[in-house]
């Protein structure tokens, strides 16, 4: 899975993270089997549900993307490849920019220590997602997490099939963001080797860096108030390029994640029918419980993925209410139509630069 060259060692990763995490909530065999069979049918459901709304359909002929369902070490292995496969080729790439390369025992030591700390991190964060689209390193794949799904749905004390609709709603909406628009993941790729090739930094001090941060989490977990490192992984950017280009990924995951939010509330309650309460339970759960939680929240950058969401979903919305659907759906016509990230909280910005006027719908 890892390079020579790696900045993490990611199989190191993935093993640290399967020996860290926990299992999840206790469930009977047979229990498991049907909360894997119910989503595997909710995902199909879903489908067709988020088109009618959305308008999105799969590009004719291209593959399909499988539907999987994993529990919280398939998860982080799973993330473990698909980091290593997108980023270990520009770390190699930013290497070879440097006159002078590290040794391979120097090089093997700092990347295992890293991939140690990824692995912590990885642990942490598999018992808090709920689904994924991946991107990259599969080829596309829609990743579930029962263990989790079941979890919250206990915590929430929600309905669980209208649950499991719901959080599948969301996450197959990513899916037809990127099976039916087939630049959006090129796109992402490039503003990160963008990112990489902006640094003047040598993977050493890259990899320093990002220790760093992860030292902070590990303090957190023991105790610390972590607020040195409130900018959470935003501490390892410096170059003002790299800011741009961080200004443009956060620009379009938050289309991408407001877009998915947007959608599993505008079904309605005639596809979930407690789809109020949902989303009145969901949104305490975002706020974090204890102070650990909260800081943690802070050093991984959580808390400004709860921005995302906020500000695309803003965003979405008040684009759908100036100019329809079609009109918003504009933005998935090329790059050029991405919002800016200053029309996140502003899309009457948006409407008036991309569509020229703001057009009420029909």
């Amino acid at each position: 899975m890892s390079s020579a060259s790696s900045m993490v060692d990611w199989d190191l990763a993935g093993r640290t993270a399967r020996r860290l995490v926990n299992a999840g909530p206790q469930t009977t065999r047979e229990e498991a089997a049907a909360v894997v069979a119910e989503l595997h049918e909710a995902a199909a459901t879903a489908v067709a549900h988020v088109e009618e709304l959305t308008g999105l359909r799969p590009v004719p002929g291209g593959a399909v993307p499988e539907v999987v369902v994993v529990d919280r070490p398939g998860w982080a292995d799973a993330n473990a490849r698909g980091m290593a496969a997108l980023l270990d080729p520009l770390v190699e790439k930013l290497a070879e920019r440097q006159e002078a390369r590290p040794g391979a025992l120097a090089t093997a030591i700092g990347s295992r220590a890293t991939g140690l700390q990824a692995g912590g991190l990885l642990a942490f964060l598999s018992s808090r997602v709920l689904g994924q689209y991946e991107i990259f390193g599969t080829g596309g794949r829609l990743l579930l997490v029962a263990p989790n799904i079941v979890a919250t749905e206990r915590k929430l004390g929600v309905d669980p099939s209208d649950f499991r609709l719901w959080v599948c709603l969301h996450e197959v909406t990513h899916q037809l963001q990127f099976t039916g628009v087939p630049w959006l993941a090129d796109y992402v790729e490039t503003q990160i080797a963008e990112f990489v090739a902006a640094t003047d930094l040598s993977p050493d001090v890259l990899r320093e860096r990002l220790q760093d941060v992860l030292r902070g989490v590990a303090d957190a977990v023991r105790g610390g108030d972590g607020d040195g490192e409130a900018e959470g992984l935003m501490a390892l950017v410096r170059d003002p390029r790299q800011r741009a280009v961080l200004d443009r990924v956060t620009a379009v995951m938050s289309l991408v994640e407001g877009h998915a939010e947007y959608v599993m509330d505008g079904v309605g309650p005639d596809v979930v029918p407690s789809v109020r309460t949902l989303r009145k339970r969901f949104a305490q759960r975002r706020k974090g419980r204890g102070p650990i939680d909260r800081v943690l929240r802070r050093l991984l950058g959580l808390e400004q993925k709860m921005k995302q969401y906020a500000d695309g979903r803003h965003f979405v919305g008040g684009v759908v209410e100036l100019a329809g659907m079609e009109g918003f759906n504009r933005v998935w016509q090329g790059p050029e139509n991405l919002p800016l990230i200053d029309e996140l909280t502003a899309p009457d910005r948006w409407v008036e630069r991309v569509l020229g006027r703001p057009a009420l719908p029909a």
